[in-house]
């Protein structure tokens, strides 16, 4: 997906602090491509904002004092095709990032960093690219998921391998196509390769899925 359209880009802002919720509004006040459309503390606001005002993208904080905003972002993702969920997490637990993965985010965000880390996500996300921060991603890898460390690790050709550090670093595959000087066809073939080897329903889950396996820190096959 490219870049929605000329005007700037609706973020509605999930997160049980009003403190937080204020600040982030005011910072995306001062941007020309992103625009606040909203805060909202708890679920059920979350989803009257959403059917009333419907953002481009949601930036949904995983803790919502009680409620989980996982299990939030699974709902609005499917209820409503089309919307983007960068989800913020203060704890940089892998199972946590998993399961973000899993339910549909594009994009992981540590909920400590800095406001230009908050914003660069958000515009990967409009982008159609997914994101992690690489504090998040280095916790990924350094914590393999239990689950796998009984699986065999999937074996990847130097271009897949290639391809993949290329998504985790947020790159839409227009561009790793045009970096690897290949048809988009192509690349797309080798992300649908990849998201099969990995077991993967998505760019963002096969990344991390691939963290935990440990594929993104390993030597490059040759």
């Amino acid at each position: 997906m490219e870049s929605r359209s000329a005007s700037p880009v609706r973020v509605l802002v999930v997160d049980d602090h009003r403190t937080f919720t204020d600040l982030v509004c005011l910072a995306l006040g001062g941007e020309h491509d992103l625009v606040c459309a909203g805060s909202a503390h708890t679920s059920a606001e979350a989803r009257r904002l959403v059917a009333l005002e419907a953002p481009d993208v949601v930036l949904m904080d995983v803790d919502l004092g009680g409620e989980n905003g996982l299990d939030l972002t699974e709902e609005l993702t499917a209820s409503h095709p089309g919307l983007l969920v960068v989800v913020l997490t203060a704890n940089a637990d892998a199972s946590v990032m998993r399961r973000a993965a899993v339910v549909g985010a594009c994009a992981l965000l540590p909920k400590d960093g800095s406001l230009p880390d908050l914003l660069g996500g958000l515009r990967h996300a409009t982008r159609g690219s997914f994101y992690v921060h690489p504090r998040l991603l280095r916790t990924l890898m350094a914590e393999q998921d239990p689950a796998r460390r009984t699986s065999p690790v999937p074996s990847l050709t130097a271009r897949e391998t290639h391809v993949l550090r290329l998504l985790a670093e947020g790159r839409h595959v227009s561009d790793i196509a045009r970096e690897l000087g290949i048809s988009v066809h192509t690349c797309r073939g080798y992300v649908k390769a990849l998201l099969a080897k990995l077991g993967a329903h998505s760019q963002l889950e096969a990344v991390v899925a691939a963290g935990a396996f440990g594929l993104l820190d390993a030597p490059p096959r040759h």
